[in-house]
């Protein structure tokens, strides 16, 4: 006769078998996986992001399985990496008003661990704790954990996870907008790496053409042939600072306007890249003379990626006309690469908030009177170019900064953060109307060219400007970059000093026809990269990046990159 079917185990022997792993040994493979599940509710939002986060969840388990076999010790790693996740997108939407990113995983650097240990002195010994913890709570799992899964089915999960959360994200793609939103940590970093990683499979960091005829005129001739006297150039970078009376209804203090005024009487504006934050794109716009859109999803991090990629820029302009050139910046100089990019494009002495001694958030006045300081310890027959950073205008405005400065200062009537911003600019004003002043009293036969910019609207302005819109339409509007949202302002002044008039000083200009308009007004002769720019901007009438849909900036930098200013991008 044929053997009786055999039945498979019944639950009376898988409830001994259960029974005889024991209680602690099963607890140490579930636990990781119920602490994943609250997490995935506490901080998942809707169905989109939970299937985000379980695939990601299940890539990493079965990532881990596959290397060490044991699933209770591959689950409690996976879970360390997304607490971990958590906290740090938690700590970056708290600086910057947005989570974490895959690229921030692509271009972390040195400098950025050397800024997060700077800023967070604590954190050294955090790290030193959480791992004293943590190792030895490992290697008991290691010893706990009764299962043995074999590396063949864990390399197919871990595939088709991956291959579903890539398949997924290409279809459903997550909305850049949904990044200033504080949720969905671990989903959004997870959707975010399938697209970083087919952007830069497809052109890299940056976009350009992908071959041109065309070559710019290199190298470049050392000297620089100036009709009359080079002024001293100061480039002031006005933090958040835009003409507020754009939003209707906003009640101002009397001479407000004057401020955006340049020397001729005119007001100019100046068409920031980013809105309510990420100072370095203007600062990427105004140093290098390019479009941190090029960078496309990468552009968040463009002065990290440009450190030593992007060697053409202003100061290096201004440089091959003998100028010196120097840095004042309020954060440290590791922050988002500044000290690095900064360098990179032609600043000789650059000085963070560490070697001018701030304490804090400074007074525009404080950096003012370092640059004071600065330009009278130069040559008096060499000309210099001086990047003034400012950061008193910086968020938050619900909290009341330096109360004792500005005693005499009434509130006009608007919401709170509104009169905060106001009374900000109303000190600003007051510290570069001084500034100028303590420039002709202490160089009185030295000529000056002041170039002023917003480097964005401060983060509460689209409330101002659309207060009936809800966040999602407002995020749309960020990603389509209404002109409204991105409206700042550019200003000259002169001492001892006459601009010189050109067609290239218009009344509204994209932020990286900056460096050329300043180059124009000082009576610098342009190089080779410069000159077919400023072809760009006339033909363009002020617009770059926009301007037929990218094929400019994208023909320019092809152009760059074949005359080696940029390299590796």
């Amino acid at each position: 006769m044929a053997p009786a079917p055999n039945p498979g185990p019944s639950a009376a022997t898988l409830a001994a078998g259960l029974a005889a792993i024991g209680f602690w040994r099963l607890s140490a493979v579930a636990a990781p996986h119920i602490a994943a599940l609250a997490i995935l509710l506490h901080t998942e939002t809707d169905f989109g992001g939970r299937i985000g986060f379980a695939l990601a969840w299940g890539i990493l388990n079965f990532f881990f399985i596959a290397l060490l076999r044991r699933p209770a010790l591959s689950a409690a790693l996976s879970l360390t990496l997304v607490v971990l996740l958590v906290l740090l997108s938690r700590l970056k939407h708290d600086v910057v008003q947005m989570t974490a990113n895959f690229v921030d995983l692509m271009v972390i650097d040195r400098d950025t661990a050397a800024y997060l240990f700077t800023i967070f002195p604590n954190l050294r010994w955090s790290v030193v704790g959480a791992a004293l913890v943590i190792l030895p709570l490992m290697y008991a799992l290691w010893w706990l954990d009764p299962f043995r899964i074999r590396r063949l089915p864990a390399a197919g999960g871990l595939l088709a996870c991956l291959a579903t959360l890539a398949g997924y994200s290409v279809a459903w793609p997550d909305e850049a907008w949904r990044g200033y939103y504080d949720d969905g940590y671990f989903s959004k970093f997870a959707r975010s790496g399938v697209t970083a990683v087919s952007d830069f499979a497809n052109y890299g960091f940056m976009e350009s053409e992908a071959a041109t005829a065309e070559r710019l005129k290199v190298p470049l001739v050392d000297s620089c042939h100036v009709a009359g006297r080079r002024p001293h150039i100061i480039m002031i970078h006005d933090e958040s600072s835009f003409d507020i009376r754009q939003a209707a209804g906003v009640k101002v203090p009397p001479g407000y306007g004057s401020h955006f005024k340049s020397f001729d009487g005119r007001e100019r504006k100046f068409m920031a890249e980013s809105s309510g934050g990420a100072s370095w794109m203007a600062e990427y716009n105004v140093l290098a003379g390019l479009s941190s859109r090029s960078f496309g999803r990468f552009s968040y991090f463009v002065t990290r990626i440009a450190a030593g990629r992007v060697e053409r820029g202003l100061p290096l302009a201004l440089r091959r006309c003998g100028y010196n050139t120097i840095s004042l910046y309020p954060a440290y100089g590791a922050f988002m690469g500044a000290r690095g990019f900064q360098t990179s494009t032609g600043i000789q002495q650059f000085y963070d908030a560490r070697a001018l001694g701030a304490k804090g958030i400074e007074p525009d006045s404080f950096f003012y009177d370092k640059a004071v300081n600065l330009i009278a310890e130069q040559p008096a027959n060499t000309p210099l170019f001086t990047f003034v950073y400012l950061a008193a205008n910086h968020f938050p405005w619900e909290t009341r900064f330096r109360p004792d400065l500005l005693p005499s200062w009434r509130k006009p009537g608007n919401a709170p953060v509104v009169d905060e911003y106001l009374r900000r600019q109303t000190m600003s004003a007051g510290d570069y109307a001084a500034f100028v002043a303590s420039l002709k009293k202490k160089f009185p036969a030295q000529p000056f060219l002041i170039v002023r910019y917003g480097d964005h609207q401060p983060e509460f302005s689209s409330n101002l400007l659309d207060p009936g819109l809800d966040e999602v339409k407002v995020a749309r509007k960020f990603d389509t970059y209404d002109p409204r949202y991105f409206t700042t302002y550019y200003a000259m002044d002169a001492i001892n000093f006459e601009p010189v008039k050109s067609s290239a000083v218009m009344d509204t200009i994209d932020a990286p026809y900056l460096p050329l308009v300043i180059q124009e007004a000082a009576g610098i002769p342009l190089d080779p990269s410069f000159e077919e720019q400023k072809k760009i901007m006339l033909r363009c009438k002020g617009v770059f990046y926009a301007c037929k849909d990218g094929a400019e900036a994208r023909r320019f930098n092809r152009l760059l990159i074949e005359a080696g200013f940029i390299k590796g991008l």
